[in-house]
């Protein structure tokens, strides 16, 4: 029987295309699979990293259309649910790691706690009580794997 692959989600937004790229690319390399909301910037960003380095890419859609994934989701789940999908996004990763966001990552971060996920936030994200931070995308991918004992 093969071992599952270790999920991570990147979650947030902003203008932090080489920080997420970044965070996507040392996850693939380490050999997990890239899990985010499948549309634009953050989102897109990690997704892009993860293939470009040979890795596996799932976004999860807040809408019904597989066409709203952007370029770099290699499989796709259509939710029709909206923000909700939020909660989705976080419980399909063993850990989070947010680079940037606003009100969506911070629903993100709280729904990842409640279900007892790791959750690394990457400087110049939202500050969070109790919520670990990391200064590089490096030092956010060690310790979300950490946590997870990879």
């Amino acid at each position: 029987m093969t071992e599952r692959r270790v999920q991570v989600s990147v979650i947030g937004s902003g203008p932090h295309e080489a920080a997420a790229r970044e965070v996507g690319r040392l996850l693939a390399v380490r050999g997990c699979v890239v899990v985010t909301g499948g549309l634009d910037e953050v989102m897109a960003w990690a997704l892009r990293g993860a293939r470009e380095a040979g890795g596996t890419t799932l976004a999860i859609l807040p809408g019904e259309s597989h066409a709203a994934a952007n370029e770099w989701a290699e499989h796709v789940i259509v939710t029709g649910i909206g923000h909700a999908r939020n909660l989705a996004v976080a419980a399909s990763g063993d850990a989070v790691i947010a680079v940037g966001g606003s009100w969506g990552t911070l629903a993100e971060i709280g729904f990842a706690m409640r279900l007892g996920r790791p959750v690394v936030v990457l400087e110049g994200g939202p500050t969070v009580d109790g919520v670990a931070r990391a200064a590089t995308p490096a030092e956010a991918v060690d310790r979300v794997l950490g946590a997870l004992g990879r």
